[in-house]
């Protein structure tokens, strides 16, 4: 399905982004096919109508004869690193498949929920009555929705989306590496493959692998710092990790449009910025803390563009395309900002900044890439190293570290692109150092989502900068001769062989493994009676309230709304709290209701008509949380399997 919705708008991108179609394809369609059928969501229409206009472009493309054998096999080396990043997650997922710690009970719910009532907003597993009206859904929409038309149950859809995730990203990333660099373009692809040095030095302190990646993780006191590699091996289909392929499909778009814009007609241009609003415009929807990075982004690159247009003497008419872009980018989902129920507290200043040995180990290996090709200006003008100066006093070390770069690369006369992606960069470093948004984590953790969710985009940012440049050293340099292409294609070969081998040789299950790609399978050793009840509840359609045991976050209970998508009176309660609130003094009631449900039963049905609940789960752990005592009248029992047990009301 991924494929079809690629080839069927690869060629339209071919005018405007001429040898880059097919790689910007693969995240075009995906977000297209997104935005479709999200208003079929809202307009209350079945999503797979949203496939009739890719196949009335595959048409009218067929008929204008646009596909080729000899132009298709011309694409293969773009083919080829999508299906080798696909399947290398693939393995990954196989390996270590199962829906069963982390946030995965949460992502796999929210995903079940999508595929078993593809409405907008989508229901909330977790909050009988409510909706994702709090929350940005819309990663587990396009893979939920993927998930209907394709035909593939949501156990397996949540195993096969990280790959796609990945995939697509790489591809992109592999366009920018081609769009900056003559050689050495697969340079930026290694900002998957490497950890922090973080990760180094817990290996060093003799800690186990398992350990090493999640410590590397949270090197940073109180916070979390996660980098691709660990963010794809753990395996949670969350937010920020779906949003990687949509942050890159931007970065590319508004690097090809600042390289190439005085060449582009207006028809181009009018497509391209559109493409980037509706980029810019998903993030809020995806994973929000994307566009408070990327907007300010955006602005920076569509203001140069503008600003040397100017200075050529072009007016409105060669760069008014720009102008449209924000105010697209609010238009192309404007009934989620109508329909949010949500608020933040505000920008806050960081009185604890990182330790600056601890920022390091984090983005190190950027910070000395940057120093090492910047020796000769620091030579040339060591005075610029006082710009370091007024952090270091005020206690801000770290963002002095991240200074240093920055002032010499916008002291240089001339920017690269490269130059400029390392400026944004480091810029967001140090604006993460100095502020923080404000939310409900408490004092000791005020800036853990600020740093979590804003330096997986730096990792991006600073990654491909730095690889860039220095892939342009290596190429200028000459000290790697060009391989014949027989030795190329070999060396390619027994490279993918290892990667393939390395899912398999390296203990990544974790002990949850179960060599397949149904996340659900590992229930039929491990919660026997939990299997044939989700398998029963999963086959009902129409509406329906479930009443299961509710044992805090993070935990195998409220799994049941997890496995099945159909929602609970409460699930993972403190995640609710984050998202609504208590205002209503809902928290303290929905939890004191279920046991009071569970454990008298004069009350149990009483209720159950309060939520509209209609099926009653009694399992293993609903016997280990609550003395059971159900009433003998006003409940039918609908299922019976071991201790498993579902009730309706009468």
């Amino acid at each position: 399905m991924v494929s079809f919705l690629q080839i069927s708008v690869y060629p339209a991108l071919k005018k405007c982004v001429k040898e880059y179609a097919f790689p910007a394809s693969f995240a075009a369609s995906f977000l297209i096919f997104t935005l479709l059928t999200w208003y079929c969501g809202l307009a209350r229409l079945p999503v797979q109508l949203a496939l009739v206009p890719f196949f009335l472009l595959l048409g009218y493309h067929l008929y204008r004869r646009e596909y080729s054998f000899d132009g298709l096999k011309k694409e293969w080396r773009w083919e080829l690193v999508f299906l080798v990043f696909f399947f290398l997650m693939l393995a990954v997922r196989y390996v270590n498949p199962t829906i069963s710690y982390a946030e995965k009970f949460m992502d796999h719910g929210f995903l079940a929920s999508v595929m078993r009532a593809p409405v907008v907003p989508p229901l909330d597993p977790w909050f009988a009555g409510g909706t994702l009206d709090v929350y940005y859904y819309l990663g587990y929409w396009m893979f939920g929705c993927l998930g209907i038309v394709s035909g593939v149950p949501s156990n397996i859809a949540f195993n096969l989306a990280l790959p796609t995730v990945l995939g697509i990203a790489a591809v992109t990333v592999y366009a920018i590496g081609t769009l900056l660099l003559d050689r050495f373009r697969w340079l930026p692809l290694i900002i998957f493959f490497i950890p922090n040095p973080s990760f180094f030095y817990q290996i060093a302190l003799g800690k186990g692998l398992s350990t090493v990646l999640w410590d590397s993780t949270r090197t940073i006191t109180n916070t979390i710092n996660e980098y691709p590699l660990f963010s794809f091996t753990w395996g949670d289909l969350h937010a920020h990790v779906i949003s990687v392929f949509n942050q890159i499909f931007l970065i590319f778009i508004l690097l090809y449009l600042y390289k190439n814009w005085e060449a582009l007609s207006s028809r181009d241009k009018g497509l391209l910025c559109g493409l980037a609003a509706l980029s810019l415009g998903s993030m809020p929807l995806i994973n929000t803390w994307d566009v408070l990075i990327y907007a300010p982004v955006t602005v920076i690159f569509a203001a140069l563009i503008i600003l040397r247009c100017r200075n050529a003497g072009q007016g409105i008419r060669s760069w008014g395309h720009l102008l449209a872009v924000p105010p697209l980018a609010i238009l192309v989902y404007l009934p989620f900002y109508l329909m949010l129920k949500t608020s933040t507290g505000g920008i806050a200043i960081v009185k604890t900044p990182s330790d600056p040995i601890q920022f390091l180990l984090v983005n190190g290996w950027f910070i000395a890439i940057f120093l090492l090709l910047l020796i000769k200006d620091i030579r040339e003008r060591p005075y610029l190293l006082l710009v370091a100066l007024p952090f270091v006093l005020t206690g801000y070390v770290a963002a002095a570290i991240a200074a240093i770069p920055l002032i010499y690369f916008l002291a240089k006369k001339d920017h690269t692109l490269p130059d400029l992606l390392a400026i944004l960069g480091l810029l967001l470093l140090i604006v993460v150092e100095l502020f923080y948004l404000k939310d409900n984590m408490g004092d000791t953790y005020f800036r853990m989502n600020t740093v979590f969710k804003c330096y997986l985009p730096a990792w991006i940012i600073l990654g491909i900068s730095a690889f860039s440049m220095a892939g342009i050293w290596l190429a200028r340099s000459g000290k790697i001769p060009v391989l014949p292409a027989r030795k190329c294609a070999t060396l390619t070969l027994v490279i993918i062989a290892a990667l393939f081998i390395l899912p398999f040789a390296i203990p990544l299950d974790l002990n949850y493994g179960s060599r397949s790609l149904d996340g659900l399978e590992y229930l039929a050793v491990s919660h026997p009676g939990d299997a044939g009840g989700v398998a029963y509840l999963r086959n009902l359609t129409g509406n329906e309230i479930l009443v299961e045991a509710e044992g805090g976050d993070y935990t195998y209970y409220s799994r049941i709304s997890s496995f099945t998508g159909i929602p609970a009176i409460i699930g993972e309660p403190f995640h609710e709290f984050m998202w609504r609130g208590d205002t209503t003094g809902w928290y303290s009631s929905r939890l004191a209701d279920i046991k009071t449900l569970y454990e008298d039963p004069d009350q149990t049905v009483v209720l159950m008509k309060k939520y509209n609940a209609t099926l009653l789960y009694v399992g293993e752990s609903e016997r280990e949380k609550y003395t059971v005592n159900l009433p003998a009248e006003g409940l039918v029992n609908v299922y019976s399997n071991g201790d498993t047990e579902i009730y309706r009301p009468a």
